[in-house]
């Protein structure tokens, strides 16, 4: 994969083009795959004669699709025009939601869902090269977050809309909408998106050297505490709202859709200032992450604190996405698409082990202690990031010496 393609150097000026609107779409449908089931799991478990727990396990064979198979289907897909490749990905991913629609039994629904899996990860991987090439350099991780804003917009709109058509029409009505958007997605990559020129890409071993540098492992494990610093609270805020805050369960579904305000909000923001300093605005990110969460160990008690909270928490969550995605493509200078595409699978790693952790905290200690597990990841996180940083310093300073410059030679 072409280093050039990263940077974004033969990228138009102005603004944003059109055609990041097709992968805004595409995000938009992956969002409504991913999480629309979680509001429909009594509906399959009843239709296909299983348990809820058994229908949950859709949930997890989803997440551990795009945390192991993604980046396996990224590397070795790597010599493809991009391109082909991201309506090849969008043509599995309309597949695997068609195989849902007519699903005859629990197995095959299971295994529709893994395909669509595949598609998630590697979609987003392939879909944040072709962004920064689209636009000049100043503006690449703005152009993820434009991108990574369909993801956001569907928990806003597609989850909601998705899970009233499957109450209404049935399940897999819901999956029959998101093949809809997915052809949407589909016919904008194909009329919208130029081709992306390439230079020879790299083989396997050099990808694999390029994903394996210590600091950009780093990276990726930063990544991963983020993301499971937001599901240790999130995947459990519904009785933390109501049994800690005192809210009914009614006013709690506008809490969570005030929280994604948050999150589209903090996406956006969060791509500006990464583009204008990249590892700083980063590294703060996380330091206000950790902090907000530990004042929401407060204000959880507060209602209208609370409200205020959560709205910022999610906009400081996921304003570390396309700052850290960009940083992690650059680093992988032979590897951008291997790099993005693990990106989102140690991301989707994280909101397992986030989700594991909050069930601990609440057996163990109680849900009001919550936040302050929320809270010690991103600290965490933080000083991960500092040690990438510091390791990214040390090798200019080295690769700067005369006795570097006889290496490079």
């Amino acid at each position: 994969m072409s280093h050039q393609a990263v940077q974004g150097s033969n990228a138009p000026k102005g603004r944003f083009p059109i055609s990041l609107l097709s992968l805004t779409a595409g995000a938009f449908a992956i969002g409504m795959t991913e999480f629309v089931i979680m509001g429909l799991l009594p509906n399959v478990a009843e239709d296909l004669h299983v348990t809820i727990s058994q229908a949950g396990q859709l949930i997890t064979s989803y997440a551990m699709g795009v945390a192991i198979g993604a980046p396996i289907l990224a590397l070795f897909t790597n010599k493809l025009p991009q391109k082909l490749l991201l309506c090849l990905l969008m043509g599995v991913f309309i597949l695997g939601n068609a195989i849902s629609v007519i699903a005859p039994n629990y197995a095959i629904l299971m295994g529709a869902r893994i395909v669509t899996a595949l598609a998630h990860g590697t979609f987003f991987g392939v879909g944040g090269v072709i962004a920064v090439h689209l636009v000049r350099p100043d503006r690449r991780a703005a152009a993820i977050s434009i991108m990574m804003a369909g993801l956001t917009i569907a928990n806003i709109m597609g989850v909601p809309f998705g899970t009233f058509i499957g109450q209404q029409l049935g399940w897999r009505a819901s999956f029959g909408a998101i093949v809809l958007m997915g052809i949407v997605s589909l016919i904008g990559i194909i009329f919208l998106i130029p081709r992306v020129q390439q230079e020879k890409s790299a083989g396997i071993l050099q990808q694999f050297r390029a994903l394996t540098q210590p600091k950009l492992l780093l990276m990726l494990l930063m990544g991963a505490l983020g993301s499971g610093s937001l599901f240790t609270v999130f995947t459990y805020i519904t009785p933390l709202l109501e049994q800690v805050t005192g809210f009914s369960e009614h006013r709690v579904a506008w809490i969570l859709v005030l929280f994604g305000f948050g999150v589209t909000f903090g996406n956006i923001i969060g791509g500006k200032l990464a583009d204008w300093k990249l590892m700083p605005a980063l590294l703060g990110n996380y330091a206000a992450l950790a902090l907000i969460l530990i004042i929401f160990n407060i204000t959880v008690h507060l209602p209208v604190a609370a409200v205020i909270t959560i709205f910022v928490w999610g906009a400081a969550a996921f304003g570390i996405l396309p700052g850290l995605q960009l940083r992690i493509m650059t680093m992988a200078k032979d590897a951008p698409m291997l790099a993005s595409t693990s990106n989102h699978s140690a991301n989707n790693l994280g909101n397992a082990s986030g989700a594991f952790i909050g069930g601990w905290v609440i057996t163990h200690m109680g849900l009001t202690y919550l936040p302050w597990a929320g809270a010690l990841l991103p600290v965490l996180g933080l000083l991960i990031g500092f040690v990438s940083y510091g390791l990214e310093r040390k090798e200019k300073r080295a690769s700067a010496t005369p006795d570097g410059q006889k290496l490079a030679g």
